[in-house]
């Protein structure tokens, strides 16, 4: 077989920053609070099991050509620059790709249960922050493929697009060329000693030299925009009391800062049913036509986003109906993609909170235009700004536990974060195996639940992850959720 090359498959951009955004520096520190795992994941349902070696063959041609999968976190100094990332030189495949069976008699509850005990399971931050898991052993001679990964990789944009590694349109795809891993990770190893010195990772033996250029970079990527926004960060070396009076105002001025960009102080009133927190999860898992929701949704003059959005919110109201529960509003957040351009992996996206009313006497249909219309109205208001970036840059200056315990505060007003993805509108297979279904994984991350659903190959596939704290309910939930949308696709004139 043909050796790889640098200059192979250049149809698509690969292009990867050596140091973390702010946006991804924070989720990178946040996660150390085990509620604000900001991981997400997907869980692929396939015909029969993945064929392991065509796999592995597979995530080994990846690995020479997406360099994030080979490479691990490094400190930047304290907390003056983001982390950047660095060739793992230890690398070991067989720790990332595992393959498992479940015992008999192989339902798809207890394959939801095993993916949501492997989700909850916390990285190993000395290594790259992914794992594959081949699941065998599924009823009806299934499989499955579970791939989880650090949200600080790639957001869900870009995991798709790195999901092409791996992807075939034909269970009989050629396996790729061979690579020499060895030979590939030492030259990176070699090429990457001045870049991340250049950066000011925390790899230098004298540690003037790592703060000098990590201020020289900071003073290059922010401009001073740091410190007007702390009121001084020279001041955090005071001493501890004038430490925490800076603390103190630099939590006020993120607090502003979030309530300016994204209006989160109306989103006071929420789900009464499901105030509870906790580090837990609960998977259930749905699907929707697609051709009917495209159909609804164009008939009820609106798009599938707005469709899903609605039915989420509508399955929430119908569960606090089902127990007697009056509702003044559901807060919500969606996604709205903030990236400009096609590269593979990194982070582009800003949440944007949505305050829905409770329904009352209005048709589906109604229910639906009014909820499209909240959505515009918010997504003109983020317009092309990403407060996320905006107040990371200083977040990131805190100590872990003071943006820990806000990041809470803030995450506990929303009941229902949502995430919609596109994925291929065509038949797909992966090692061998068709892909029959594609549950993604958003993050709870201190929020009641998380729904995301992908859109491909005619259907709609939604994860639902719970925080059972919360929702004492999940099974019912999920059910509530396929008869909003039941409804709304009937609304507008199509089939489930």
């Amino acid at each position: 077989m043909a050796e790889f090359s640098p200059t192979m498959e250049r149809h698509r951009e690969l292009a990867f920053e050596r140091r973390m955004s702010d946006q991804e520096a924070l989720m990178w520190n946040i996660e150390r609070d085990p509620w604000m795992n900001p991981s997400g994941a997907a869980l692929t349902v396939l015909d029969r099991p993945a064929d392991v070696d065509m796999l592995t063959a597979k995530l080994r041609y990846g690995l020479a050509r997406l360099p994030r999968l080979r490479e691990r976190v490094v400190p930047g100094l304290g907390r003056l620059s983001p982390p950047a990332w660095a060739t793992d030189p230890e690398f070991d495949l067989a720790f990332h790709v595992r393959h498992l069976r479940l015992p008999g008699p192989g339902s798809m509850r207890q394959l939801l249960d095993l993916v949501t005990h492997l989700y909850e399971e916390p990285y190993d931050r000395t290594r790259p922050l992914w794992m594959f898991y081949a699941i065998g052993g599924i009823e009806d001679g299934r499989g499955a493929l579970f791939i989880k990964q650090h949200h600080a990789v790639a957001d869900g944009v870009g995991a798709l697009r790195m999901a092409e590694m791996y992807t075939d349109l034909a269970p009989d795809a050629p396996l790729p060329p061979a690579v020499d891993l060895d030979r590939i990770f030492a030259d990176a190893v070699r090429a990457e000693r001045g870049e991340l010195l250049e950066a000011g990772a925390d790899m230098s033996h004298s540690i003037f030299d790592t703060a000098t250029r990590t201020l020289v970079h900071n003073l290059r990527r922010q401009g001073g925009i740091l410190a007007r926004a702390v009121g001084g960060v020279a001041g955090f070396a005071g001493g501890p009391a004038k430490m925490s009076g800076d603390i103190v105002r630099a939590v006020d001025q993120i607090r502003s800062t979030i309530d300016a960009a994204t209006g989160a102080r109306t989103l006071d009133a929420g789900a009464p049913l499901w105030t509870k927190r906790s580090r837990r999860r609960h998977l259930e898992v749905l699907s929707v036509s697609l051709d009917g929701a495209r159909t609804a949704a164009k008939a009820m003059e609106g798009t599938v986003n707005d469709l899903f959005v609605a039915g989420a919110a509508l399955g929430a109201l119908a569960y606090h109906a089902d127990r007697d529960t009056p509702v003044e509003a559901i807060n919500m957040t969606f996604i709205v993609s903030t990236r400009t351009d096609r590269a593979m992996g990194g982070n582009s996206f800003s949440p944007v909170p949505l305050q829905v009313l409770g329904r009352g006497p209005t048709t589906a249909e109604e229910w639906f235009q009014q909820v499209r219309d909240l959505m515009v109205a918010r997504r003109e208001a983020v317009g092309a700004r990403n407060p996320m970036s905006a107040i990371a840059g200083v977040a990131n200056l805190l100590p872990t536990s003071v943006t820990a315990r806000f990041a809470r505060r803030q995450a506990a007003r929303i009941d229902l974060a949502t995430s919609n993805l596109r994925g291929a509108p065509f038949e797909t297979y992966i090692a061998g195996a068709r892909v029959t279904a594609a549950f993604p994984l958003g993050p709870v991350a201190g929020t009641a639940a998380n729904l995301t659903t992908i859109s491909q190959n005619g259907s709609m596939d939604m994860g639902l992850l719970v925080d059972p704290a919360a929702i004492a309910d999940p099974a019912a939930l999920r059910r509530n959720l396929e008869d909003a949308y039941g409804e709304l696709l009937a609304a507008g004139g199509a089939a489930g």
